[in-house]
């Protein structure tokens, strides 16, 4: 496994996290075998939002560490807040509100990392450096980031806070990357070359904020994964071909393509299946060559100008 420094804490986390978004219905047993496979696979990282499974994905975890209190100290545990009837809410009280609700379901007395959770158009800046700094002094939260924002939403945001943003949680894979086409079609009369993002891969890296890929696998929102598909059969073969050489699988290729982007990228995988779970480890020691990562590229549908 490979890890970075995460946040202000310089925390050493791993580049493949356990996405917790399915755990909701499992019992203590499986829940027990996907965190123990996890961990025994490098991966410390657990990725949780108090709206997965309406609170239930956190319960899970809770009772796994009323069980087992010793698990907690193994794990760089995240949760995300914002969401909620219908709206997206950065005010200070309901953001104060939601850690409390978080920890109380996980059990714990602090989390590693608190991201907000998709952005919220009325959000003033000092309202939520207030409330970042009271779960910082009360050791709520050691760490904060978002997700789904672009550059000047995360700098106006930044305006108001004390410290850095540690990460930016967004939906990435092979298929689906507009992060990184408008890049690559700079100052192109196409539609690849529209940039809707701002530069986030730009602004991330150079503020030293992790890039956390959900959904890795999919073609769109939510709209099945490429593997196997018969709407990609040439991304298909190149993922065959290369999971051949590398002796792995073709997901784990896939994930390793996204952390051969430069900066602090990290994939977060929404499998429960134990097998998967090892796959998807394997990608950290996988560094694709430069032709490899274009083929794949390429292979996708993306066109260079």
């Amino acid at each position: 496994m490979r890890y970075i420094e995460f946040g202000p804490n310089k925390d050493k986390v791993s580049v493949i996290g356990a996405g917790c978004m399915r755990i909701s219905q499992m019992d203590q047993q499986a829940a027990y075998a996907f965190v123990k496979t996890s961990l025994e696979a490098g991966i410390n990282f657990f990725d949780h939002a108090d709206i997965y499974g309406r609170g239930e994905s956190e319960r899970v975890f809770g009772r796994l560490f009323a069980e087992k209190p010793s698990l907690r100290d193994e794990m760089f545990l995240q949760s995300k807040c914002a969401i909620h009837d219908g709206l997206y809410d950065f005010d200070q009280d309901y953001i104060l509100k939601s850690v409390d609700g978080i920890l109380e379901r996980l059990n714990t007395d602090h989390i590693d990392s608190l991201l907000l959770h998709r952005p919220d158009a009325l959000m003033e800046p000092e309202e939520v450096g207030e409330a970042f700094d009271k779960l910082k002094a009360s050791g709520k939260v050691r760490s904060f980031g978002v997700s789904n924002e672009n550059r000047f939403q995360m700098e106006l945001l930044r305006s108001g806070l004390s410290e850095n943003l540690s990460a930016n949680q967004i939906q990435m894979s092979l298929v689906h990357c507009p992060v990184i086409d408008a890049g690559i079609n700079v100052n192109m009369m196409n539609e690849a070359g529209q940039m809707r993002d701002g530069g986030i891969l730009e602004y991330c890296r150079m503020n030293q904020m992790a890039v956390q890929c959900w959904s890795p696998l999919q073609i769109g929102f939510f709209g099945g994964v490429f593997l196997g598909s018969d709407q990609y059969p040439e991304l298909n073969k190149v993922l065959n071909a290369l999971a051949e050489k590398y002796e792995t699988a073709p997901d784990t290729i896939a994930y390793a393509w996204l952390l051969r982007i430069p900066g602090k990228m990290q994939v977060i995988t929404g499998t429960t299946k134990p097998q998967r779970i090892l796959s998807a480890a394997k990608a950290a020691d996988i560094r694709l060559t430069k032709p490899e990562w274009y083929d794949l590229y390429k292979a996708a549908g993306k066109q260079l100008p």
